[in-house]
């Protein structure tokens, strides 16, 4: 027999303090019910091939279709976003652009997963509070959930043209967390699209990796190559010349979205850059010794890629710049009229 009304909107208010409490900028519910149409459009995605190298998410297509096979008995999807927006900029590199490579803007502090995971961690501590004997499984990013479908459904935001999460509140400079529980909890309205006729993102890709609203080819992105692909797979000439400084991850099509125009600062410092950087000196890269390098980033999102992939992206963009350096150098002088 289920909670009452009442106590379920007691127990729903409940967590959702507490996940403000956490320091989380947004806290949604969803029901735990299987995604027909987001899993339909998922596989349809699979099957095109946009997903390119990355075979694991072909795997445990049952959990992501449906939580209930990852946690049984689940009733509820907490789902929250936590705040990364730094105001920053690429100074260095918009000086010397043939010294130094951009890094995407959430891989400048601490790793995401070490950060959310004990806010994670508690805030499921804390449902088996409000409900006792209550079961949860937590997920950021690292569990075949799809997060996004259940933000869309939890009511943080809807899934924008450039594919990801945007609040009304706090744009898309967001980090998604889940908490999956068999408590009953009240569910949130699904959030509605507000993209409009905005094709901004679209029109920005330098590689045209958004190849219609919504539908991402990762073969052609930028952020895919720098960081998804194995060290040894080497970057196309036709993606690396469009790198435009990113040697991990890009940010192109977040920066140009208008929703992204009055973002709040993240209050959590450990997103601020890593020794004040937000590039990388490339000849520094390229001269770290595979100890140097775990050092340096044991703690950040920049070890992804591993020593080998992060250097093959420093190669890549020096060759393109190097490039366009000679391709200057050969052009004759033309004398003035």
């Amino acid at each position: 027999m289920g909670v009452s009304a009442e106590e379920r909107r007691r127990r729903t208010e409940a967590v959702k303090d507490a996940a403000r409490h956490l320091g989380f900028c947004e806290v949604g519910i969803a029901r735990a019910e299987p995604l027909h149409e987001e899993f339909g459009r998922y596989l349809a995605w699979l099957e095109r091939g946009y997903h390119g190298a990355m075979a694991y998410l072909e795997r445990n297509l049952d959990r992501r279709a449906d939580v209930r096979a990852i946690l049984p008995g689940a009733q509820s999807v907490v789902v929250v976003a936590y705040n990364y927006y730094v105001p920053a900029g690429y100074e260095a590199f918009e000086r010397e652009p043939h010294r130094y490579g951009k890094i995407s803007r959430y891989a400048w502090g601490e790793d995401y997963h070490e950060v959310l995971r004990p806010k994670l961690e508690a805030l499921a501590l804390v449902i088996s509070r409000i409900v006792p004997g209550a079961e949860s499984r937590i997920a950021v990013d690292t569990s075949p959930v799809l997060e996004k479908a259940w933000a869309v459904r939890a009511g943080i935001g809807w899934q924008g043209k450039h594919t990801n999460i945007i609040s009304r509140r706090y744009g898309s400079w967001l980090f998604l967390g889940v908490v999956i529980t068999t408590a009953e909890l009240e569910p949130d309205t699904p959030m509605k699209d507000y993209c409009g006729s905005c094709t901004a993102c679209l029109r920005a890709c330098p590689t045209g990796a958004l190849v219609e609203p919504y539908v991402l080819d990762a073969r052609r992105c930028l952020s895919y190559w720098t960081i998804e692909t194995k060290p040894e797979m080497p970057i196309p000439t036709e993606i690396a010349e469009r790198m435009e400084g990113w040697i991990f991850g890009c940010d192109i099509c977040q920066e140009v979205c208008p929703w992204n125009r009055f973002q709040k600062p993240s209050q959590d410092s450990a997103f601020a850059p890593r020794q004040g950087e937000t590039c990388l000196e490339l000849d520094t890269l390229l001269a770290m010794t595979p100890e140097e390098f775990r050092q340096r980033f044991r703690r950040s999102p920049l070890k992804r890629p591993k020593y080998a992939g992060l250097r093959r992206n420093a190669h890549a963009w020096k060759r393109v710049v190097s490039q366009a350096v000679a391709h200057d150098d050969d052009e004759p002088e033309r004398s003035a009229p």
